[in-house]
């Protein structure tokens, strides 16, 4: 199998037999375990050996594979230092907020598979057969909808992140606005005009999608880590193991969709583009631009979102405890400190970020 580069979209989308299902919140979800008790991802039987096949190929064609710097993820709001010390003063609700908008975000990753594919083979000059490009529409796209959201009677990493966030903290009181707060700011959100018209609106709709997802995905490893080391503290949790343990389970899932993406991106950047006025483009121009304006706005925009999310109603929230301005002191003291770097890595050569 491991020359294998062509799979159907029923191969995509196949998962290992379990020995046991994998249980949360009642609900059966995706994935399971092995006979020695290990969680296995789902839809990884040929997926995974896909991946790695088309990554070879890229190492074979001398193409570089796409890498995003550790360094441009910014921390997670509020630290996981921030977030034990109001636990231990009794302050759930801004934890309670943080793990809830996180589950919900994962439900809207069921959106790639409603992003529309161009004709590929017309957009790109060189052939793209036994390419995870090729396989977008056959099973990746699907397999990362499914993951996220879950799919007909198994749950996902939404119902995932909500039995994590339900284990350590004992099924807390969740605010009402958390959506509707959320949506408010994705709503204000000023979307970005056209940055390469000249290949066409679906295909820049496409790469652009391809290209936020994946940097979101690349900056959530800083989020399951933060998720692990507070929900995995046995004094602030009620099931530290259960709850560890399914964040584990979903950064296990995540490993696939970064590594598709960054693949078929990177295929991408190593080709030539058609644009719709019969000329051509590379592709490595189109997708570092892509890149470097998603990193961009993730770098100026993240931090402060979450931070104003958090602060809008922490206040209140500290009135609770025994003495709200120490602690609101002893919180402001453990603010992260992360400096913005300079360059994304992607800098085009002409392009107005």
């Amino acid at each position: 199998m491991e020359n294998k580069r062509t799979y159907t979209t029923e191969e995509i989308l196949s998962s290992q037999v379990y020995d046991e299902p994998l249980i949360a919140n009642d609900v059966r979800c995706h994935g399971g375990f092995d006979s020695e008790g290990i969680y296995q991802s789902p839809r990884t039987l040929f997926r995974t050996p896909a991946i790695q096949a088309w990554q070879n190929q890229l190492a074979e064609e001398g193409a570089a594979l796409i890498e995003i710097a550790p360094n441009l993820m910014p921390p997670q709001y509020p630290s996981a230092e921030q977030a034990k010390l109001l636990l231990r003063n009794g302050i759930r609700e801004p934890l309670v907020r943080t793990l809830t908008i996180i589950s919900i975000v994962e439900g809207f990753g069921a959106m790639i598979r409603d992003v529309k594919i161009p004709d590929l083979d017309e957009l790109i000059v060189e052939p793209i057969e036994g390419t995870a490009l090729h396989h977008l529409g056959q099973g990746l796209f699907e397999a990362h909808a499914r993951d996220e959201s879950g799919y007909r009677d198994e749950g996902g990493h939404k119902q995932m992140w909500e039995a994590a966030r339900d284990a350590a903290l004992e099924n807390p009181n969740i605010p009402g606005d958390v959506l509707m707060r959320l949506m408010g700011r994705r709503g204000s959100a000023q979307r970005p005009g056209p940055a390469f018209p000249e290949i066409g609106e679906a295909a820049e709709r496409m790469l652009g999608f391809m290209s936020n997802v994946l940097v979101v995905e690349v900056i959530a490893e800083r989020t399951f880590r933060w998720g692990i080391d507070v929900l995995s503290d046995p004094e602030i949790s009620a099931a530290p193991e259960v709850a560890g343990n399914m964040v584990r389970n979903i950064q296990a899932d995540e490993k696939p969709h970064v590594e598709y993406l960054r693949t078929a991106l990177s295929e991408v950047a190593a080709r030539t583009l058609n644009t719709v006025d019969g000329k051509t483009i590379p592709g490595k121009t189109v997708i570092d631009g892509l890149l470097h304006r998603t990193l961009s706005q993730m770098i100026r925009n993240r931090p402060g979102d979450q931070r104003d999310d958090i602060r809008e109603g922490l206040k209140q929230a500290m009135q609770a405890a025994q003495n709200p301005a120490a602690l609101q002191d002893d919180f402001d003291a453990l603010e992260p400190v992360w400096t913005a770097p300079a360059k994304t890595g992607f800098e085009p050569a002409a392009l107005g970020a």
